[in-house]
């Protein structure tokens, strides 16, 4: 197509992806009546929807539920023998993704005022980009593109059938023996679901099992899936793999005090949750004056690339792989966009969670962070097992554990065990409003629950000084008083 057909349009802001971050930022942007554009390659809903947060949390619901019917008789309940149809398994799986899809559809965004194409957008200068038969040039664009599954240079990898978070979804079938490569969230999410399903299950880690979390809180979900059946095996090289008839063989080298051993893992399935990398092919980033880099296009604190005119957001920036981050600095961009607040994406605490059982939920600054940078700490800890409401569920494995300065004020919180995904919420808002401990520790919470575990921990804190000896004279000087 000639330059002369080409059709130029001008809105306020065309945002570049049609995932959570991308979704947020046009929908906030027509919510003010502006003109929005929005480009979308693949699927609406991006990875979120389609292969990522949504399926695999309605995955680990069916196999809580094969967890819960084998572990019935502890609650006195004779369950009669029960199978897992896991066909039906991914019928559902599917069906909840399809009853979310409306709303991240194309017909509701253009209900909404949305003008979506269904193209690959790429900038053809610093002010447009072009696609479909258009040059848009708009006034502010958002690069919303996400990111991919990464697949690391492993001798055979490529010439080998594996799955990823894209596929994994797809199978109807559950394997004989599933084969992780990778022990960060979402390996140990599917690699737990899988094992409760029926699958062995081997898990292959180079480094350590969940490295960015607290490591004392990172080990109750480790201790717990190897109770399940799952095999961990951190620490190990990767030498290979290969196919071997209808088979998987990874070739790994494993062992301590100065002796390796080789050692051949064979399953049905290969699984790769190594991490993802950011879309930035046919971008064409380069030809708006957009810096970038390998782990993602460059911004500022206020989510500006090197082009005054473009925002990134979400994955793409190499920024903490969260649909729900994505969707914060989706509302920070266009509150700057539209009315030029000034937004700083580096001061808010965003919540991580891992879906295992137990959950596994972390915000702000873990213990050795905070030793690190804020030098006197109080750390204080509470167990479920002394909680009425998990000793009722028996949900008793799993601790909070707050840390805070010497005055009080919370720095981080990480919470492993159930509902940890839930109550991570409350002390989010507390860490971002600048909280003390004193604000847990006088909250009235209904009883039983498991957020009573954080208070506990709260009280911790007053604790040294109900012993000490001033406190006791004074409670006994005013005993004079009647």
């Amino acid at each position: 197509m000639t330059v002369e057909q080409r059709q130029q349009i001008k809105p306020d802001i065309c945002v570049i992806g049609a995932g959570a971050g991308g979704l947020a930022a046009a929908s906030a942007a027509a919510a003010f009546g502006v003109n929005v554009v929005l480009i979308e390659k693949a699927r609406m809903g991006g990875e979120a929807l389609n292969n990522g947060a949504l399926p695999s949390k309605a995955l680990l619901a069916a196999a809580a539920r094969a967890k819960a019917c084998r572990d019935a008789a502890r609650f006195g309940i004779k369950s009669p023998r029960f199978g897992v149809d896991f066909a039906a398994v991914r019928d559902r799986v599917r069906a909840v993704v399809a009853a979310v899809e409306p709303q991240d559809s194309r017909e509701r965004f253009n209900g909404l005022g949305v003008r979506v194409f269904a193209g690959e957008g790429r900038f053809t200068d610093a002010e447009t980009v072009a696609v479909d038969g258009y040059d848009v040039k708009a006034r502010r664009f958002v690069i919303a593109t996400g990111s991919s599954p990464a697949l690391p240079a492993i001798p055979g990898l490529a010439e080998t059938p594996h799955l990823t978070n894209e596929t994994i979804f797809d199978l109807a079938e559950c394997p004989r023996h599933l084969i992780v490569i990778g022990a960060d969230s979402i390996g140990l999410e599917l690699a737990q679901a899988f094992r409760r399903f029926g699958a062995d299950v081997t898990v292959l880690e180079p480094a350590a099992p969940l490295a960015g979390a607290d490591p004392e809180c990172a080990t109750v979900v480790i201790d717990a899936l190897a109770r399940e059946g799952v095999v961990l095996c951190p620490g190990i090289e990767i030498r290979q793999v290969r196919r071997s008839l209808a088979r998987v063989q990874v070739d790994i080298v494993a062992g301590g005090d100065g002796e390796q051993k080789l050692q051949t893992i064979e399953g049905s399935h290969l699984l790769v949750a190594v991490g993802r990398r950011p879309n930035l092919e046919n971008l064409d980033l380069d030809a708006a004056g957009i810096r970038y880099q390998p782990s993602g296009i460059v911004v500022d604190r206020g989510l500006r690339t090197t082009n005054k005119h473009v925002y990134a957001i979400g994955d793409v920036t190499g920024a903490p792989q969260l649909s729900h981050l994505a969707h914060h600095q989706a509302g920070l961009v266009i509150r700057n966009a539209l009315f030029r607040t000034p937004v700083d994406a580096g001061r808010y605490a965003v919540p991580v969670v891992t879906y295992t059982d137990p959950e596994l939920a972390q915000v702000g600054l873990t213990e050795d962070e905070a030793r690190a940078q804020a030098g006197v700490i109080r750390v204080l800890r509470a167990p479920y097992r002394e909680n009425d409401r998990a000793r009722a569920t028996g949900a008793t494995n799993g601790h909070i554990k707050i840390v805070t300065d010497r005055k009080g004020d919370i720095l981080g919180a990480t919470i492993v065990g159930a509902g940890a995904a839930e109550n991570i919420a409350a002390w989010t808002l507390a860490i971002n409003q600048k909280l003390n401990i004193e604000a847990f520790a006088g909250v009235i919470l209904p009883y039983p629950t498991f957020s009573e575990v954080g208070k506990r921990a709260a009280m911790t804190y007053f604790t040294r000084g109900l012993t000490s000896p001033l406190v006791r004279r004074i409670i006994g000087w005013l005993r004079r008083f009647g």
